[in-house]
């Protein structure tokens, strides 16, 4: 994930997510190797290159400098408005406008996030608020950033793009994968490989504290903590997924 900063003194560069359940993993299955998940940060601004916001995922901005993302948004929305000539659109981004005047990011007006109509012409001017945006009050922000703080906004912010993350767990690797709120076990798969969501038969669930007290995930079997869900199963937060799959 790419985050874009702006009026906040972030470090620039890639940062490992500090993961306590990635971290008991490892520990409990003494692997070859362990994957974490790492963000970006970017400093935000104007212009091409990796300071455009239109290249970012999320951003991070303080409350008294929101309007620094937002201007971009209102400036599109105007022109836009300008032009339009269909009701219904007009409406959309008259709603749009005046939230942004507020200075409330599109990610937060719920009466244009929750209607399908009005979402699809604010996607076609690809405002850049309508992505996650985590706004901080000013008490909010450390006189001194440290990586406990780092930390903290990485998790705020995955928080809210609704990521969540599961989890393979043995031997050769233990690996922390994110994935969409309410995603499916097959979309899981294919986050792993293709082959297993083109191959997946059944999947083999088990929460973390329930693994971490068995020996492996053949003694978690026998113990009757591991569950086996079919292509339908929505992916719980923490879940770790062992896939059952046939390619021929």
């Amino acid at each position: 994930m790419k985050i874009n900063f702006y009026g906040i003194e972030l470090p620039e560069g890639k940062f490992k997510y500090r993961d306590e359940r990635l971290e008991a993993l490892a520990v409990k299955c003494n692997p070859d190797k362990v994957s974490p998940y790492f963000v970006e940060f970017i400093h935000g601004g104007g212009g091409g290159g990796a300071g455009d916001p239109s290249r970012a995922e999320a951003f991070v901005v303080p409350k008294t400098k929101i309007l620094d993302i937002l201007i971009y948004d209102i400036e599109k929305i105007e022109s836009r408005l300008a032009n339009a000539t269909d009701g219904k659109e007009i409406s959309a981004l008259k709603k749009a406008l005046d939230a942004l005047e507020k200075e409330i990011p599109l990610c937060d007006v719920n009466t244009i996030t929750e209607d399908e109509a009005e979402i699809k012409y604010l996607k076609n001017l690809a405002p850049v608020s309508l992505k996650p945006v985590v706004v901080l009050e000013d008490n909010e922000i450390p006189p001194t950033i440290d990586e406990d703080y780092v930390n903290s906004i990485i998790k705020t912010t995955l928080k809210k793009a609704g990521v969540v993350f599961f989890y393979t767990a043995g031997k050769k690797e233990v690996r922390a994968w994110p994935v969409p709120e309410n995603s499916t076990i097959v979309e899981c798969a294919a986050k792993i490989h293709t082959d297993l969501a083109r191959g997946f038969i059944k999947a083999d669930i088990i929460t973390l504290e329930d693994f971490i007290k068995a020996h492996n995930m053949n003694d978690a079997r026998e113990k009757n903590l591991v569950k086996i869900v079919g292509k339908d199963y929505l992916i719980k937060d923490g879940d770790i997924i062992e896939i059952r799959f046939n390619v021929t």
